[in-house]
This record gives structure tokens, C-alpha cells and sequence, in this order.
């Protein structure tokens, strides 16, 4: 699937947003650890994208607050006591930066999605926690969040929750979860 352009989502007039988008922003981080559908409508605008939902699950490859929503339950599903301690904001304009620190434990398995939306490889859960570095790009309009992408330390991730390097066990697990995953899609 591709990407809309960046200027087939730019709203044809720019309103003035809240009093400080930064706060808009960082309120995005608590509302995916637990919010519902009704937060997400608060923050996100009805033309947003998200950059990263290239190998999320279909739901989430639309616009909007409900495919933002589908992002924070495919994350859910993945990990449990998800947050974010948010390092440092920054703003220019209307493009928000977050670099945060992200923590969780993986209690449920990690499914990756090819291009066509079908289930490309599964990390059975390891229990294990993990915190490492993500840094967040937000363009605000109309008062709300319209596009996001982000830089996220995938690698370190993957060490601290023993996916790499896998091991026989392991790797005997990502086969019979991705068997799992793909039956449950189908």
C-alpha cells in the first residue's frame, strides 16, 4: 500500500490549534497505553495518517482517529504496561518532536503485516520488558494531530525481548505463532 503524498493530506487552510501543541501531543502517549476510540477523536484529526502503519495491521492503514485506535490495540495486544516518559518536546511551526522512552513487557505475540496486509512474521511473547528510545514527528492542523512517523530503536528492542538472537526454542515458537496468526487473519 502506498503512502499519500504529504501534500494530498495537507488541509487547504490551517486553523489556529491549542493554546500548546506540544501537550496535544504528549497526551497521544497516555490515550495509546489506555485510551478508547472517544479520546482519540480529541487528538487526531479526521484526515490523519500515520507513517508507521506500513506493517500494521490493515485497520490501521486508513485515516483518522479509528486507524490511530487500531495502532494503540495491535500495541495492546503486543505489550503490557505500556508507556512513554517523554524526554524532550520540541516545536517549529506546526511539526511537534517527542523523544521519549518506551517501556513494556511483551505479554502477547507481535504480529508484523506485509505490504498487502497479510501476516509477514510473529514474535511469540517472551515476557520479557523493554525500554528503548523513540522519537516521534507529529504535523498538527485544525487543532489536532494530521500525520506522525517516527524513529524507534526496533533493533534494541528486539535484543532486550530475546528475538535476536532466537534461539531453536524460539524459533520453533515464531513458526507455530505465525501458523497461529495467519489462520486467525484468514
Amino acid at each position: 500500500m502506498s503512502t499519500p503524498e504529504l501534500s494530498s493530506i495537507r488541509p487547504a487552510r490551517v486553523e489556529a490549534g491549542p493554546a500548546d501543541p506540544r501537550a496535544l501531543c504528549e497526551r497521544i502517549f497516555r490515550i495509546v497505553a489506555d485510551g478508547d476510540l472517544a479520546d482519540f477523536e480529541t487528538v487526531i484529526h479526521a484526515d490523519a495518517v500515520n507513517r508507521e502503519a506500513g506493517t500494521e495491521p490493515p485497520a490501521t492503514r486508513g485515516r483518522g482517529p479509528a486507524a490511530f485506535y487500531a495502532t494503540a490495540l495491535w500495541l495492546r495486544a503486543a505489550f503490557a504496561d505500556m508507556r512513554w516518559d517523554i524526554q524532550q518536546v520540541a516545536a517549529d511551526g506546526d511539526i511537534v518532536v517527542v523523544h521519549a522512552v518506551a517501556t513494556g513487557r511483551q505479554t502477547g505475540p507481535f504480529v508484523i503485516y506485509d505490504e498487502q496486509g497479510s501476516v509477514e512474521q510473529v514474535m511469540p511473547p517472551t515476557g520479557r520488558a523493554n525500554s528503548i528510545t523513540h522519537t516521534h514527528w507529529f504535523r498538527v492542523a485544525d487543532g489536532k494531530v494530521i500525520e506522525h512517523w517516527a524513529n524507534r530503536d526496533d533493533m534494541g528492542m528486539a535484543r532486550q525481548l530475546g528475538w535476536i538472537p532466537p534461539g531453536p526454542g524460539y524459533l520453533v515458537r515464531m513458526a507455530l505463532a505465525k501458523r497461529r496468526a495467519r489462520r486467525a487473519a484468514a
